[in-house]
């Protein structure tokens, strides 16, 4: 299993735990990220990542999230005008954010089998692509991976 995680995974066990729903996705994330260590499952990281995490106004934040990222990849995806390309031709096709297209191609061409996201709007605008992997929430794709849905 490969497996990409956009900024706001990265960022969900450390925003505002009080709100049920960011506390879940918060603990899906950290669940997922365990499983797929104790399996061998592969982790990509991306520029786009590096690029976001540095925007964190908090340097508090900014620094665990960093850290929290740094330990969690296992493997980088490096730019390529294949993925300029890509990001070009989704510009043209959808709404998607920018960030988020960025995110998109990167794990594409890394070959993930699922980009986890907590954000719902790209998850849903991503439903409408014809893609070889699965946008999902970390919540889903937790309660997926449970009952066996996806190869661990």
């Amino acid at each position: 299993m490969k497996l990409y995680l956009d900024s706001c995974c990265y960022n969900r066990p450390y925003d505002d735990q009080s709100q049920e729903r960011i506390h879940l996705e918060g603990e899906a994330v950290l669940a997922i990220i365990h499983r797929m260590k104790e399996n061998g499952g592969e982790i990509t990281g991306s520029p786009i990542l590096d690029f976001e995490l540095n925007q964190i106004a908090d340097n508090e934040k900014q620094e665990k999230v960093k850290g929290f990222y740094e330990q969690t990849i296992n493997k980088e995806i490096e730019y390529n005008s294949g993925i300029f390309k890509r990001v070009k031709e989704l510009a043209e096709q959808t709404n998607i954010r920018t960030l988020d297209r960025f995110h998109l191609c990167f794990a594409e061409n890394a070959g993930v089998d699922v980009l986890l996201t907590t954000d719902d709007k790209f998850e849903k605008a991503c439903s409408k692509l014809n893609l070889n992997m699965k946008v999902i929430n970390p919540l889903d794709f937790l309660m997926k991976a449970v009952r066996n849905e996806y190869d661990n």
